[in-house]
Formats: structure tokens, C-alpha cells, sequence
């Protein structure tokens, strides 16, 4: 997990310890922080959410309990990640559409319409540059070569990190949380190959305009992606 994502943004609310569990749990489930992957040292993620190391220390023993990690202590101690997103088990899409409920799905599709192509603008306006860009493209090739099993998580690393590529900290949280917030719903819904192919056209255009600093098209071509998911969501699971 990288120190600057989203997903570590400082806790400022009460309720530290839920939120502290809520940050890193998401950010397991997302795939941002991989199955065999160490979380940052104590301390260093201490600082980054704004918590205390006791805080952090019952937050991890939480998720240690919950099955998300395991964690060891001595010199060559640490927590580690031993939950794997991609291998959860496929649920019934109409039963977790009810459970999120409509209002909430609606909701979270208006967000991500604004976010997600704002996001895509600003990060073509800041002319990326070469580690950026190449993070980007790698991105994009980790979501076309994902399998079905593993494809979900791509996707959502792909667009957590134009969030980052923003410049901006709430835009990258605001993307950060509505992909969080649909994740469970976007893993619900069943793969259609034609459905794939219209996604990896859209997210290349994403990252072609990005990456050639032009950022009326970074946003037309992020709108015209989320608005398919949004269709897709709203067609299976209403």
C-alpha cells in the first residue's frame, strides 16, 4: 500500500478505532493492499490515518480476528494480508441490491458520475509525469489482463489511482469511497465478454487523453464508462 493513497487519508471524526478498522478493511477488500503483502510499519501508519499506535494496534488486532491479516511480532515481524478479494464467493446480485437498497445505489451512481469523470479531467490538466504515466499504463494492463476471478480488483486499483493522479485529496478520497461504496454491487454483477470489451476501449481512451494532457476527452471518455456500469447496476440489480 502506497503512503500517499487515498485510503489512508487522516481520520478526523470521532470513533477512531471503527474508522481505523473501516480504512484498512476497505482498502484489504479493494485489493489495494495485496493477499501476502505487509501493511506499512506501526508507526508510519500511525501518523498517516492521525491515530494513536494503541488505536492502530486494536484496529489490526480486529482484523486479525476477522480473518483480513496476520500479524507476528519480533525482528522479522509484521501484519501481513491474508484475505484475497478476488476469491470471495460470488453472491446473489438482486438479494445484495436489496440489502444496499435503492435509494443508496442511486445515490452512489449520481456521486461517481461527477467524481470519476472530474477526476479523469484533472489528472489530464496536471501533464503526468513519467512515473505517473507509467503507473497509469500499468494499471490499464493489469485490468486487461486480469482474469474473471481477479478482474474486479483490477478495475478498482485502476480507478483509485486516477483519483491520486487528480492532484487533489478529496477528489481521490471522493473516488476512493464511491468505489468503495459499490464495490460489492460492482463484484455482483455477472462478466459479459461484449461488457469487457466496451470497458477496456473506454478505460485506453481514459488513459490515452490523460496521458496526452487533454482533458475535455479524459472526462467525456470516463463519463461514457461509468455511465455503462451505471446502466449495467441499475438493469440487474433494481
Amino acid at each position: 500500500m502506497r503512503a500517499d493513497s487515498p485510503l489512508l487519508r487522516p481520520i478526523k471524526e470521532g470513533n477512531t478505532f471503527e474508522r481505523t478498522v473501516e480504512r484498512l478493511a476497505t482498502a484489504v477488500r479493494m485489493g489495494v493492499v495485496e493477499p501476502g503483502d505487509r501493511l506499512p510499519p506501526e508507526r508510519e501508519l500511525a501518523e498517516q490515518l492521525h491515530v494513536s499506535r494503541v488505536t492502530l494496534r486494536e484496529a489490526i488486532k480486529a482484523l486479525q480476528q476477522a480473518g483480513y491479516v496476520v500479524s507476528t511480532r519480533g525482528r522479522n515481524g509484521g501484519t501481513v494480508v491474508v484475505y484475497d478479494p478476488a476469491a470471495r464467493p460470488i453472491d446473489d446480485p438482486r438479494r445484495v441490491a436489496r440489502e444496499f437498497g435503492v435509494e443508496e445505489l442511486l445515490d452512489a451512481l449520481a456521486l461517481r458520475s461527477i467524481v470519476e469523470p472530474g477526476a479523469a479531467e484533472l489528472a489530464a490538466a496536471r501533464m503526468l509525469d513519467q512515473d505517473s504515466a507509467s503507473r497509469l499504463r500499468a494499471a490499464l494492463a493489469a485490468v486487461k489482463s486480469a482474469d474473471d476471478r481477479t478482474r474486479r480488483v483490477a478495475d478498482s486499483r485502476f480507478h483509485v489511482l486516477i483519483g491520486e493522479l487528480s492532484g487533489s485529496t478529496s477528489v481521490a478520497a471522493a473516488v476512493a469511497d464511491v468505489q468503495a461504496r459499490l464495490d460489492t454491487l460492482l463484484a455482483a454483477i455477472p462478466v459479459f465478454d461484449r461488457n469487457i470489451a466496451h470497458s477496456d476501449a473506454q478505460h485506453s481512451r481514459v488513459v490515452r487523453a490523460i496521458i496526452r494532457s487533454e482533458p475535455a476527452a479524459a472526462r467525456a471518455a470516463m463519463h461514457e464508462h461509468v455511465d455503462g456500469t451505471a446502466a449495467l447496476l441499475r438493469g440487474l440489480l433494481s
